[in-house]
């Protein structure tokens, strides 16, 4: 008898579930009856916690095109995994011991680049885990694409989309301020395939009057409107020479958490320009999976499934060149996928005449 244990941990998004039906699925068909599906609810506070249910095969029934995760999540940092905080819990003690009191065969984790960094912590502890690459952010090291992040480009376009008749009527510049602290993956997506004339992102630090240059050449040139796609985690060049510490200090002080409402109103004043700010926040991660993530998450779940009866751990499973791989964990937990700013994509965004505000 196979025991999976299976969570989903850090920021929810579109697919996790698709993937937890693709893994179930496919472990089925491979090993029938003779397996058992332990779910971890909340993410690693399960798995801490001991807090699992045995799933039955009518749980992953009708999951595909939902979003969340039925299993629920939470933030659980990696930077406090090995600190024994006021609850005086060994949360890696805690962990090794629930794997053993439930007599897992191994933990397939479905998360981000925190969620990626535990599992190599528990795989390093002696524990068979299994990572599966989750985020709108694109940013987790060794795969094309995340699960998650095609549907957030999907909704994040069709933000932009809207926006553009609200600003042709009442020819505004109108500030898009989209999801993405370290990495601007999903601004640059979907501001290309929305049509913004400025996409502001935290690889490329932006100057203030540059962009401002930009909004008046779009503004007093063929159309009387413009769009700026911000990515929340831009940095202008001053702030790009700070430690990270000192920069957050200074947005504290000046009652900021990103830089967005102060570009809309430097834009305002230098410009003359009426101007507005859009922040559409969690709804970029909410809702149901597009089509290309609940194919990707089907896929990903299916290999995960395989690497099981292959009995291959200490691997997250990836995408390559349209097929899927597995990477080590410790290849790919602690690393960053960031936009390269001499990179194809943004090489096409400027030639169409797109501004980075550098």
């Amino acid at each position: 008898m196979k025991r999976v244990g299976i969570l989903t941990a850090g920021g929810d998004c579109p697919g996790l579930n698709a993937t937890i039906r693709g893994v179930a699925k496919s472990l089925y068909v491979e090993f029938g009856e003779d397996v058992e599906i332990i779910g971890f609810s909340d993410g690693y506070r399960g798995l801490i916690g001991n807090d699992c249910h045995l799933m039955k095969q009518s749980d992953f029934s009708g999951i595909l095109t939902s979003g969340g995760t039925i299993l629920g999540t939470a933030r659980t940092p990696y930077k406090k995994m090995q600190v024994i905080e006021d609850d005086m819990v060994d949360k890696v003690s805690a962990m090794k011991r629930t794997y053993r009191e439930r007599k897992l065969d191994c933990l397939l984790t479905l998360g981000g680049n925190g969620t990626h960094k535990t599992a190599n912590l528990l795989s390093e502890n002696g524990l068979n885990v299994i990572g599966l690459p989750k985020t709108i952010d694109n940013d987790i090291y060794g795969t094309d694409f995340t699960f998650g992040f095609h549907t957030a480009v999907d909704i994040a376009t069709d933000v932009i989309d809207r926006v553009h008749t609200t600003a042709t009527s009442h020819k505004r510049v109108m500030v898009v301020e989209i999801m993405g602290n370290k990495v601007g993956w999903l601004t640059l997506y979907a501001g290309l395939a929305g049509g913004a004339d400025i996409i502001l992102l935290p690889e490329i630090p932006f100057e203030f009057d540059r962009v401002v240059e930009a909004v008046e050449s779009r503004m007093k040139g063929y159309k009387p409107f413009a769009i700026v796609a911000v990515a929340e985690g831009a940095m202008d060049a001053a702030e790009a020479k700070m430690k990270r510490k000192e920069m957050l200090r200074l947005r504290e002080e000046r009652g900021e958490t990103t830089i967005t409402n102060r570009l809309a109103a430097y834009i305002a004043e230098k410009g003359d320009f009426d101007t507005r700010t859009v922040v559409p926040g969690h709804i970029l991660r909410g809702g149901s999976p597009s089509a290309y993530d609940r194919m990707l998450s089907t896929r990903f779940g299916a290999y995960a499934a395989k690497l099981v009866g292959r009995e291959e751990f200490g691997v997250t499973v990836a995408l390559k060149n349209d097929r899927i791989v597995a990477n080590k964990l410790s290849s790919v937990a602690g690393k960053t996928k960031k936009v390269d700013p001499d990179s194809q994509i943004v090489d096409t965004a400027r030639r169409i005449g797109i501004s980075f505000g550098d």
